[in-house]
């Protein structure tokens, strides 16, 4: 996302509306530095401790978090026989991970001899994210993945009366929903609770948890005799760029309409 997907400079569908030219491989790698410290706990130690970390963006992937190798405990790792091939970065060497009983294999890699296009990534390490058992940014749990200093999120009150409906049945109408504007994302109207037909919704099983807004927990609808999961999700504990929108009922189905009517 951002940087990498979505459309965005160093994605593969990277806009056409610059005026510039990107003189290099149509795959693309960049640095940044991460501005804070990062740690990871594996059985209640200390695997991974570092504020000199970076993010390296790659077309079509996440950011991943690169720290010194020296920031990773070596008494913590043994070595493995696994590699790996990157045709943009050279061939990587692996490590398993040992924290008093607990072993990860082939949980952190390097590029001891990286291609000269990704230099700088020698003396740098990497660790894969469920190799721990717990992140930290600073001291913020992190799930999923760090945050991109490139993604924003960004929320709106708006006036725009906004309909959604299911062939003949409005599920739900408000001219006071929040547009939600995400980076490499269309918007996301979240409608107050008092202006969804709540009571043709039925909780879902279905979690997902978004590093930037929080856990969504879902929402299947019951009409008549028919039920389609999923339809809508809520934030019920969201992160700071959910606030706006907690408890607010996002719609995204298939079968269902939403029209969006502009004052």
């Amino acid at each position: 996302m951002s940087l990498t997907m979505g459309g965005g400079p160093l994605a593969d569908d990277a806009p056409s509306t610059v005026n510039y030219a990107v003189d290099g491989p149509h795959h693309a790698l960049y640095m940044s530095a991460f501005p804070r410290r990062v740690r990871a706990e594996l059985a209640g130690l200390d695997v991974l401790d570092s504020d000199r970390g970076y993010l390296v963006h790659e077309t079509r992937l996440l950011p991943q978090l690169y720290v010194p190798t020296e920031d990773i405990p070596a008494a913590m790792l043994e070595p493995s026989d696994h590699t790996t091939h990157c045709p943009y970065k050279g061939d990587a060497s692996y490590w398993h991970l040992r924290a008093g009983d607990r072993v990860v294999e082939n949980a952190v890699w390097a590029y001891t001899d990286p291609m000269p296009a990704a230099s700088w990534l020698h003396g740098l390490s990497a660790m894969y994210m469920s190799a721990a058992d717990a992140w930290f940014d600073e001291e913020e749990p992190i799930e999923g993945h760090l945050r991109d200093p490139f993604h924003r999120v960004d929320t709106r009150p708006s006036s725009s009366l906004v309909r959604v409906s299911l062939g003949d049945q409005v599920i739900a109408l408000s001219s006071g929903a929040y547009v939600l504007s995400e980076t490499g994302l269309p918007n996301r109207w979240y409608l107050p609770p008092g202006d969804v037909r709540r009571d043709l919704l039925v909780p879902s099983r279905t979690t997902t948890y978004c590093p930037y807004k929080g856990r969504a927990s879902y929402w299947t609808l019951r009409v008549g005799d028919r039920e389609i999961p999923d339809v809508a999700w809520s934030l019920g504990a969201p992160l700071k760029d959910g606030q706006d929108v907690r408890d607010h009922y996002c719609f995204l189905h298939d079968e269902l309409e939403i029209a969006v009517e502009r004052k």
